[in-house]
């Protein structure tokens, strides 16, 4: 979080490097602006800036501020001279890469750019740090002011060129008839204008619209997206360099005299003090015109453009997206991420989620009355190191205890989820001792507050106590994680149990449902062959019973003798009169159970399928006379 070093490979290099004392490892690869600190103690060398005052000439003898972001400090010290900080570019440009080391007191410009050898003359150049936005780097400017990590990506761009002159008229020309869509973002609040201005008006025109629309005087706001060349604000959106059809900008109210004071001394150095010994900050105020009210957050409500949170508010949301608009018009944009809902929302989003994402719940109480509100919120609650960890460990919900109305409101939902005796520690905390950080973890029957942390406290203290509090949560975390896990594996075999258990009753109901489907088929089929059996049966009684009678030996008529062999190699004989149809022999054999639609008669000499004979015709016209012996064989 101090170092912006993400490799750990590289974080235990230095600790080793500095006989893994953490202080001075971390002040090594800060940038630094008074020096070096040597210690009394074995005579390391203690890497970090003079604490106090920089502009003391004995600012490396007098005793440190007790709320400076190191506490310890060695009482003996003397000044010697500061290690560079080096920093790493990885620089693209078109089709080449290189690499360059620099000092981080080095320029954009007379160092950088002639370590590249990139001839971009004197327009200015777009770089895109890794990890962060795309934003313009005057040649001037010190790296050290940017505040870069150790490893950095560059990209150079070079400008457009203007268009030919002889086309140039035509093209302003067009482009002044031209309708430029604006979509203007109002940072405080979060809300978008789409604002449609022709290519003839003027930067100035577009502001004052935006003051129509916002109620921010023009000589208070402040822009991002601007093009470089929109250098003055008389200039039309035609010449202004403007994305067409179409381009974002960003709006916001420009910070006080106080915060901007604040933030350019953060720009100086990456370890922030709180100064209770000097009274420098009050000349300052006073040069800018500031009185002790405005400085620390007191009294006339006049210094007030209005409340953090509206009184008797009836949806908590809204009250929320106030707070959070008004917190970052007072102390900027580099705050924590508050929760927008209710305080039972922030419950379930903090507690009640599988253990893995469950996070510790930080409650803020704000008080405008309090002397310590400014100083905790930009100094303490706005510092990028204790945003950061909060942000990845904690889900943050805030309240404005200023007005009577919304306090007895807050008490109320304390002594409903806390109990009476968080609700009493609160109410008995006096103005001067808000604000109030709550820190609350979840647990099976209850919620606890850990920690409650007042607003005279400092970075390094409200760090440690965040980090302390963690500890605790991630002990009890681990538990409830095992438990989860635990409890889930018992869910799954229970549920593998189950799931077996249900297709083995699928398999038991399919087997069964197939052996009765089995069953009445074969049912069906014996019905069927009954039927057929039966239908056989009568056919062969009605045929045995239409044949004539067979004619006697002595029978004056001529008579044939048929001697017939079935496929079992049985034989039975029969005289027909040699008058009789061919058919009269058919139904014999059918009377005997060979029906001739499935069985056919064969002669011996000649060889012949006398079922294909004409039945109409006699026995004596197929030469069945005076006796023949036929065969019976199965039709294929």
């Amino acid at each position: 979080a101090c170092t912006g070093i993400e490799n750990i490979d590289e974080a235990i290099t230095l600790l080793e490097q500095n006989n893994w004392d953490l202080v001075a490892a971390i002040n090594g690869v800060i940038p630094q602006e008074n020096g070096i600190l040597q210690s009394e103690y074995g005579g390391d060398t203690l890497h970090g800036p003079a604490y106090g005052p920089t502009s003391h000439s004995t600012a490396a003898s007098s005793t440190p501020s007790s709320s400076s972001a190191f506490r310890h400090v060695v009482p003996s010290r003397q000044i010697v001279e500061r290690q560079p900080r080096m920093l790493d570019f990885r620089v693209e440009y078109r089709d080449r890469n290189v690499d360059v080391v620099l000092e981080d007191s080095s320029t954009v410009g007379k160092d950088l750019a002639e370590a590249v050898n990139v001839e971009l003359l004197s327009v200015s150049w777009h770089m895109k740090i890794e990890g962060s936005l795309v934003f313009q780097v005057q040649r001037e400017t010190v790296l050290k002011t940017l505040h870069l990590p150790k490893n950095n990506s560059l990209y150079v761009l070079t400008p457009d060129l203007p268009p030919p002159s002889s086309s140039h008229s035509g093209a302003l020309q067009e482009s002044l008839n031209q309708n430029f869509m604006l979509i203007v973002t109002h940072r405080e609040v979060q809300r978008e204008y789409n604002l449609n201005f022709s290519g003839s008006s003027t930067i100035q025109e577009v502001k004052r619209n935006v003051y129509d629309l916002t109620s921010i005087p023009v000589r208070h706001q402040l822009w991002e997206g601007w093009p470089p060349s929109a250098t003055d604000d008389s200039m039309t959106l035609a010449v202004s360099g403007l994305t067409f059809p179409c381009h974002r900008l960003t709006v916001g109210r420009r910070s006080s005299p106080v915060q901007t004071r604040e933030q350019s001394e953060e720009q100086c150095t990456d370890v922030h003090m709180v100064s209770d010994s000097d009274g420098d900050d009050f000349e300052d105020a006073t040069e800018f015109g500031v009185d002790d009210g405005e400085m620390f957050g007191v009294a006339s409500s006049a210094l007030r453009k209005s409340p953090m949170m509206p009184e008797n508010a009836e949806n908590e949301g809204d009250a929320l997206l106030q707070f959070t608009a008004e917190f970052s018009s007072r102390y900027g944009d580099c705050h924590p991420v508050y929760f927008i809902g209710s305080l039972e929302a922030a419950f379930q989003e903090a507690f009640y989620g599988k253990a893995r994402d469950r996070k510790l719940l930080a409650i803020y109480l704000h008080h405008d009355e309090s002397v310590l509100t400014n100083v905790f919120c930009s100094q303490m609650l706005c510092a990028e190191s204790i945003v950061s960890y909060l942000s990845q460990n904690f889900i943050t919900w805030a309240w404005d205890m200023t007005k009577e109305a919304n306090r007895a409101r807050f008490l109320t939902m304390c002594t409903r989820h806390f109990g009476s005796v968080v609700a009493q520690t609160i109410r008995t905390q006096k103005t001067d001792q808000f604000p109030l950080f709550l820190i609350i973890m979840g647990k099976r029957s209850s919620n606890e507050v850990l920690n409650v942390i007042q607003g005279n406290t400092t970075v390094d203290e409200l760090m440690m106590r965040l980090m302390a509090a963690m500890e605790i949560f991630s002990a009890q975390q681990q538990e409830d994680i095992k438990d989860e896990d635990e409890r889930e594996a018992r869910e799954n075999v229970k549920r593998e149990q189950d799931e077996a258990y249900r297709i083995s009753l699928e398999a038991d109901r399919a087997k069964r449902e197939a052996q009765e489907r089995e069953m009445a088929e074969q049912f069906r089929l014996e019905q069927i062959r009954k039927e057929q059996e039966e239908e056989r049966e009568a056919i062969r009684l009605s045929l045995e019973q239409s044949l004539p009678p067979e004619p006697k030996e002595e029978s004056t008529e001529s008579v044939s003798k048929l001697r017939i062999r079935t496929p079992s190699g049985e034989f039975f004989e029969r005289r027909f009169l040699a008058s009789s149809k061919l058919q009269v022999v058919f139904d014999f054999v059918a009377s005997k159970g060979y029906p001739w639609e499935e069985y056919k008669l064969l002669g011996t000499f000649p060889r012949r399928d006398v079922t294909q004979l004409d039945p109409n015709k006699s026995l004596l016209e197929v030469k069945l006379y005076p006796q023949e012996t036929l065969f019976l064989e199965a039709k294929e």
